[in-house]
């Protein structure tokens, strides 16, 4: 390789993409097309690093699988900072296998933390944390260590391990400063931030207060009888009942737990599970049958009996009732929960992350860009959804993945 590569190279490797592109601007070889799609990629020109690499990729000689296969992992660092979750994983693991194959261990390395990212994007914890225990970050440089331990804490946070993640944070920070890559230092920072945001609202004996991430944490180990209205889900200590696929008998359970120690009457019930502001027989005969369903899914945890006003959550064991509410309550938070990371999604990524139809995701987008939450650009193929203007709050409780207990 000659000099101004090993140059160019070393530049990128340092974040000096315009000190790499004054080297090989010129240059339409294979090593040097290679060297300009990365500097367009740091330089924030998706479109025309793909293009590059993809030329790279080309041009390089069927003898010449390593540099082709760092091709294909630059190509997918690309697709995942763009958010196009349908690009093919497969190219992503073969290129990694290449790479440990002919001792690149350090690209190959990379190429499995990338695939770490996009199991956490789409809440599939298990397998990120598998991974990522295939890889001693000792042996990584700081750049690479820093992402491997951003990886960490993504995975703690989604799983409510506080102490975890703010020691990975630590280390990421740590390594960030001795790669001395200032873009690389701002990110780990911002992305430590979460720790200091509120994740949740704490509503209680008819008291509001706000919690960070640490809080949630400890009241899930207390033996509070918890509706977790950010999962839809009831817990108690080890016990969990999940009422995802059941959103009416949720709302009637967090209405419930809202009004206690006292009573909720008939007419808030009904207009929080059924959206009926006139009540008639046939709603209130439709609320007893509903809160007999609830009464037979809550029997090992609670009890639920009628007043003369309503009716009356009574958890065994006298245990004391919290909801976990999102910090703020809006239509479709979970979807604005992506848009927390500040990058561009495409409709058809958002329905891979959250599990849903692209259709489903369609018209949640539509919806908040008329309410002014999101706004759109580029068109067709290339329309991309981003939020104008990013909250100060946490949304880890409504990122895909599973909490403790899940």
């Amino acid at each position: 390789m000659d000099s101004m590569i090993t140059a160019a190279a070393r530049a990128l490797a340092t974040g000096d993409p315009l000190g790499a592109l004054n080297r090989v601007a010129l240059r339409n070889d294979a090593p040097a097309l290679a060297l300009r799609g990365i500097a367009m990629a740091q330089l924030g020109d998706l479109d025309r690093a793909k293009v590059l690499l993809k030329g790279a990729a080309g041009a390089f000689g069927p003898r010449e699988v390593v540099a082709r296969a760092r091709c294909v992992v630059a190509e997918a660092e690309i697709a995942l900072v763009s958010r196009d979750l349908t690009w093919p994983v497969k190219a992503l693991a073969a290129a990694g296998a290449t790479l440990a194959a002919h001792g690149d261990w350090l690209n190959a390395a990379h190429a499995r933390t990338l695939a770490i990212r996009r199991l956490l994007l789409i809440g599939r914890l298990d397998d990120a944390a598998a991974l990522l225990a295939d890889v001693d970050p000792a042996t990584l440089p700081p750049p690479l260590r820093a992402a491997h331990e951003l990886a960490a804490a993504g995975i703690a946070i989604r799983r409510l391990h506080m102490t975890i993640a703010r020691n990975a944070f630590s280390r990421a920070i740590e390594a960030a400063k001795l790669a001395r890559i200032p873009a690389l230092i701002e990110e780990v920072e911002a992305d430590a931030a979460i720790l200091h945001k509120p994740a949740a609202r704490l509503i209680e004996n008819g008291a509001e207060r706000s919690l960070l991430p640490d809080d949630v944490e400890a009241l899930l180990t207390t033996d509070s009888l918890v509706v977790d209205a950010c999962r839809h889900v009831l817990r108690c200590g080890e016990v969990k009942l999940s009422l995802a696929t059941r959103p009416i008998l949720f709302s009637l359970l967090r209405t419930l737990a809202e009004a206690f120690p006292d009573d909720a009457s008939r007419e808030t019930l009904l207009l929080r599970a059924f959206r009926a502001k006139h009540a008639d027989e046939s709603h209130r005969a439709r609320l007893r049958v509903e809160m007999g369903r609830l009464r037979a899914e809550l029997a090992s945890l609670a009890d639920i009996t009628a007043t003369r006003d309503g009716f009356l959550l009574a958890p065994r064991g006298g245990r004391p009732v919290a909801v976990l509410a999102p910090p703020r309550d809006e239509p479709h938070a979970d979807v604005l929960a992506l848009f927390a990371d500040g990058e561009a999604w495409s409709s058809s990524a958002l329905a891979i992350a959250l599990g849903t139809s692209a259709r489903t995701v369609q018209r949640a987008l539509e919806q908040l860009s008329a309410a002014g939450k999101v706004q759109s650009i580029g068109r067709g193929r290339t329309q991309r959804w981003l939020t104008p203007t990013p909250g100060a709050f946490s949304t880890l409780l409504l990122l895909p993945g599973p909490l403790p207990g899940d």
